[in-house]
């Protein structure tokens, strides 16, 4: 039975939260802040939440008084959330956002970061932000860009492929990278009553301390785990720690004519040049993803969202 791309339980939440969040979300989820923090929201509303990366940057930053509401499908990350971030401003909430609990424009924010790609229905998840939110209230949410403009997930991906060519796990490509046209995500917001659609591509650098780090995160920390392990239910054999034969076999693809053949390079064990993936750091060139600040509801005004020119940054595990 295929498994559904929402379903992150079991260790799922602890592994994102330890290697997804510090490899790939900490740096936008800092960039979402500051723009959040820049409206002076005082009650905020958070979709997909996820393991709460967001508010960990944002609540610092919110004016005194502020009230924050994170919401997901999963009650597994919130639980996890909540146990690493007890906030008295914070309520965690098990909600899904086409169908929000909430009471019209009780909120003068919403905030979905990496999450719209899993909705089902994304036009009625807008609604529903658009619903709750006061007039003049903006709505602000992320999505990756395509996979190829992602090192790590795109590498993954091919070896995953390579491991599993009568049936490559297709997860990532799918749902996390699979909703980043610019003109669509226009049309179904507008779609959704808002009047004012400001979108803007960010890019970021994501250095993972090894390789076996980032595809641990990959393949322990989403579900593409479980994709795997319905390919594969025994895993990997032998005890040398490197895994499994097809394991060990390195990542191959080359970024452009001028790629560097280590350091773009990401492997499921084995570096190209055969040292361990613990004994070399992986870097990701490209983190992009698609910001679409929403603002505002008709019959009011929002300050105008200052977009300034994409940031890099060289992320690596807490307490590197």
């Amino acid at each position: 039975m295929p498994v559904p791309d929402s379903i992150f339980s079991g260790s799922i939440p602890e592994n994102y939260d330890r290697y997804m969040v510090p490899l790939i979300f900490e740096p936008y989820a800092a960039d979402v802040a500051r723009r959040a923090a820049a409206l002076e929201p005082r009650r905020v509303l958070e979709t997909a939440a996820g393991t709460g990366v967001v508010p960990r940057f944002l609540l610092p930053l919110l004016p005194a008084g502020s009230a924050y509401v994170a919401t997901d499908l999963s009650a597994p990350m919130l639980d996890y959330a909540a146990s690493v971030l007890p906030d008295p401003r914070l309520r965690w909430q098990t909600a899904d956002a086409q169908d929000l609990p909430f009471d019209d424009g009780a909120f003068d924010l919403v905030l979905c970061q990496f999450g719209a790609m899993f909705f089902p229905d994304r036009r009625r998840a807008y609604r529903e932000a658009r619903r709750v939110l006061e007039p003049g209230g903006s709505f602000m949410f992320a999505v990756w860009d395509a996979i190829e403009r992602n090192d790590f997930a795109d590498e993954v991906g091919h070896a995953l492929a390579a491991m599993f060519p009568a049936d490559p796990p297709r997860f990532m490509a799918r749902t996390p990278h699979g909703y980043h046209d610019v003109a669509l995500i226009e049309q179904e917001v507008r779609d959704a009553g808002f009047t004012t659609v400001t979108i803007d591509t960010v890019t970021a650098q994501s250095v993972a301390p090894s390789a076996l780090v980032a595809a641990t995160a990959y393949c322990q920390g989403t579900p593409l785990r479980g994709e795997i392990e319905a390919r594969d239910p025994v895993g990997p054999r032998g005890g040398d720690g490197a895994g499994s034969r097809r394991d060990r076999r390195p990542f191959r693809r080359r970024r452009g004519a001028g790629a560097d053949p280590g350091a773009r390079r990401h492997g499921l064990g084995l570096t190209r040049d055969g040292r361990t993936g613990d004994e070399r750091r992986a870097t990701s060139d490209e983190r992009t993803f698609r910001l679409a600040a929403l603002a505002q509801r008709p019959g009011g005004c929002a300050p105008p969202l200052d977009f300034p020119q994409p940031w890099e940054s060289r992320q690596g595990l807490r307490g590197r």
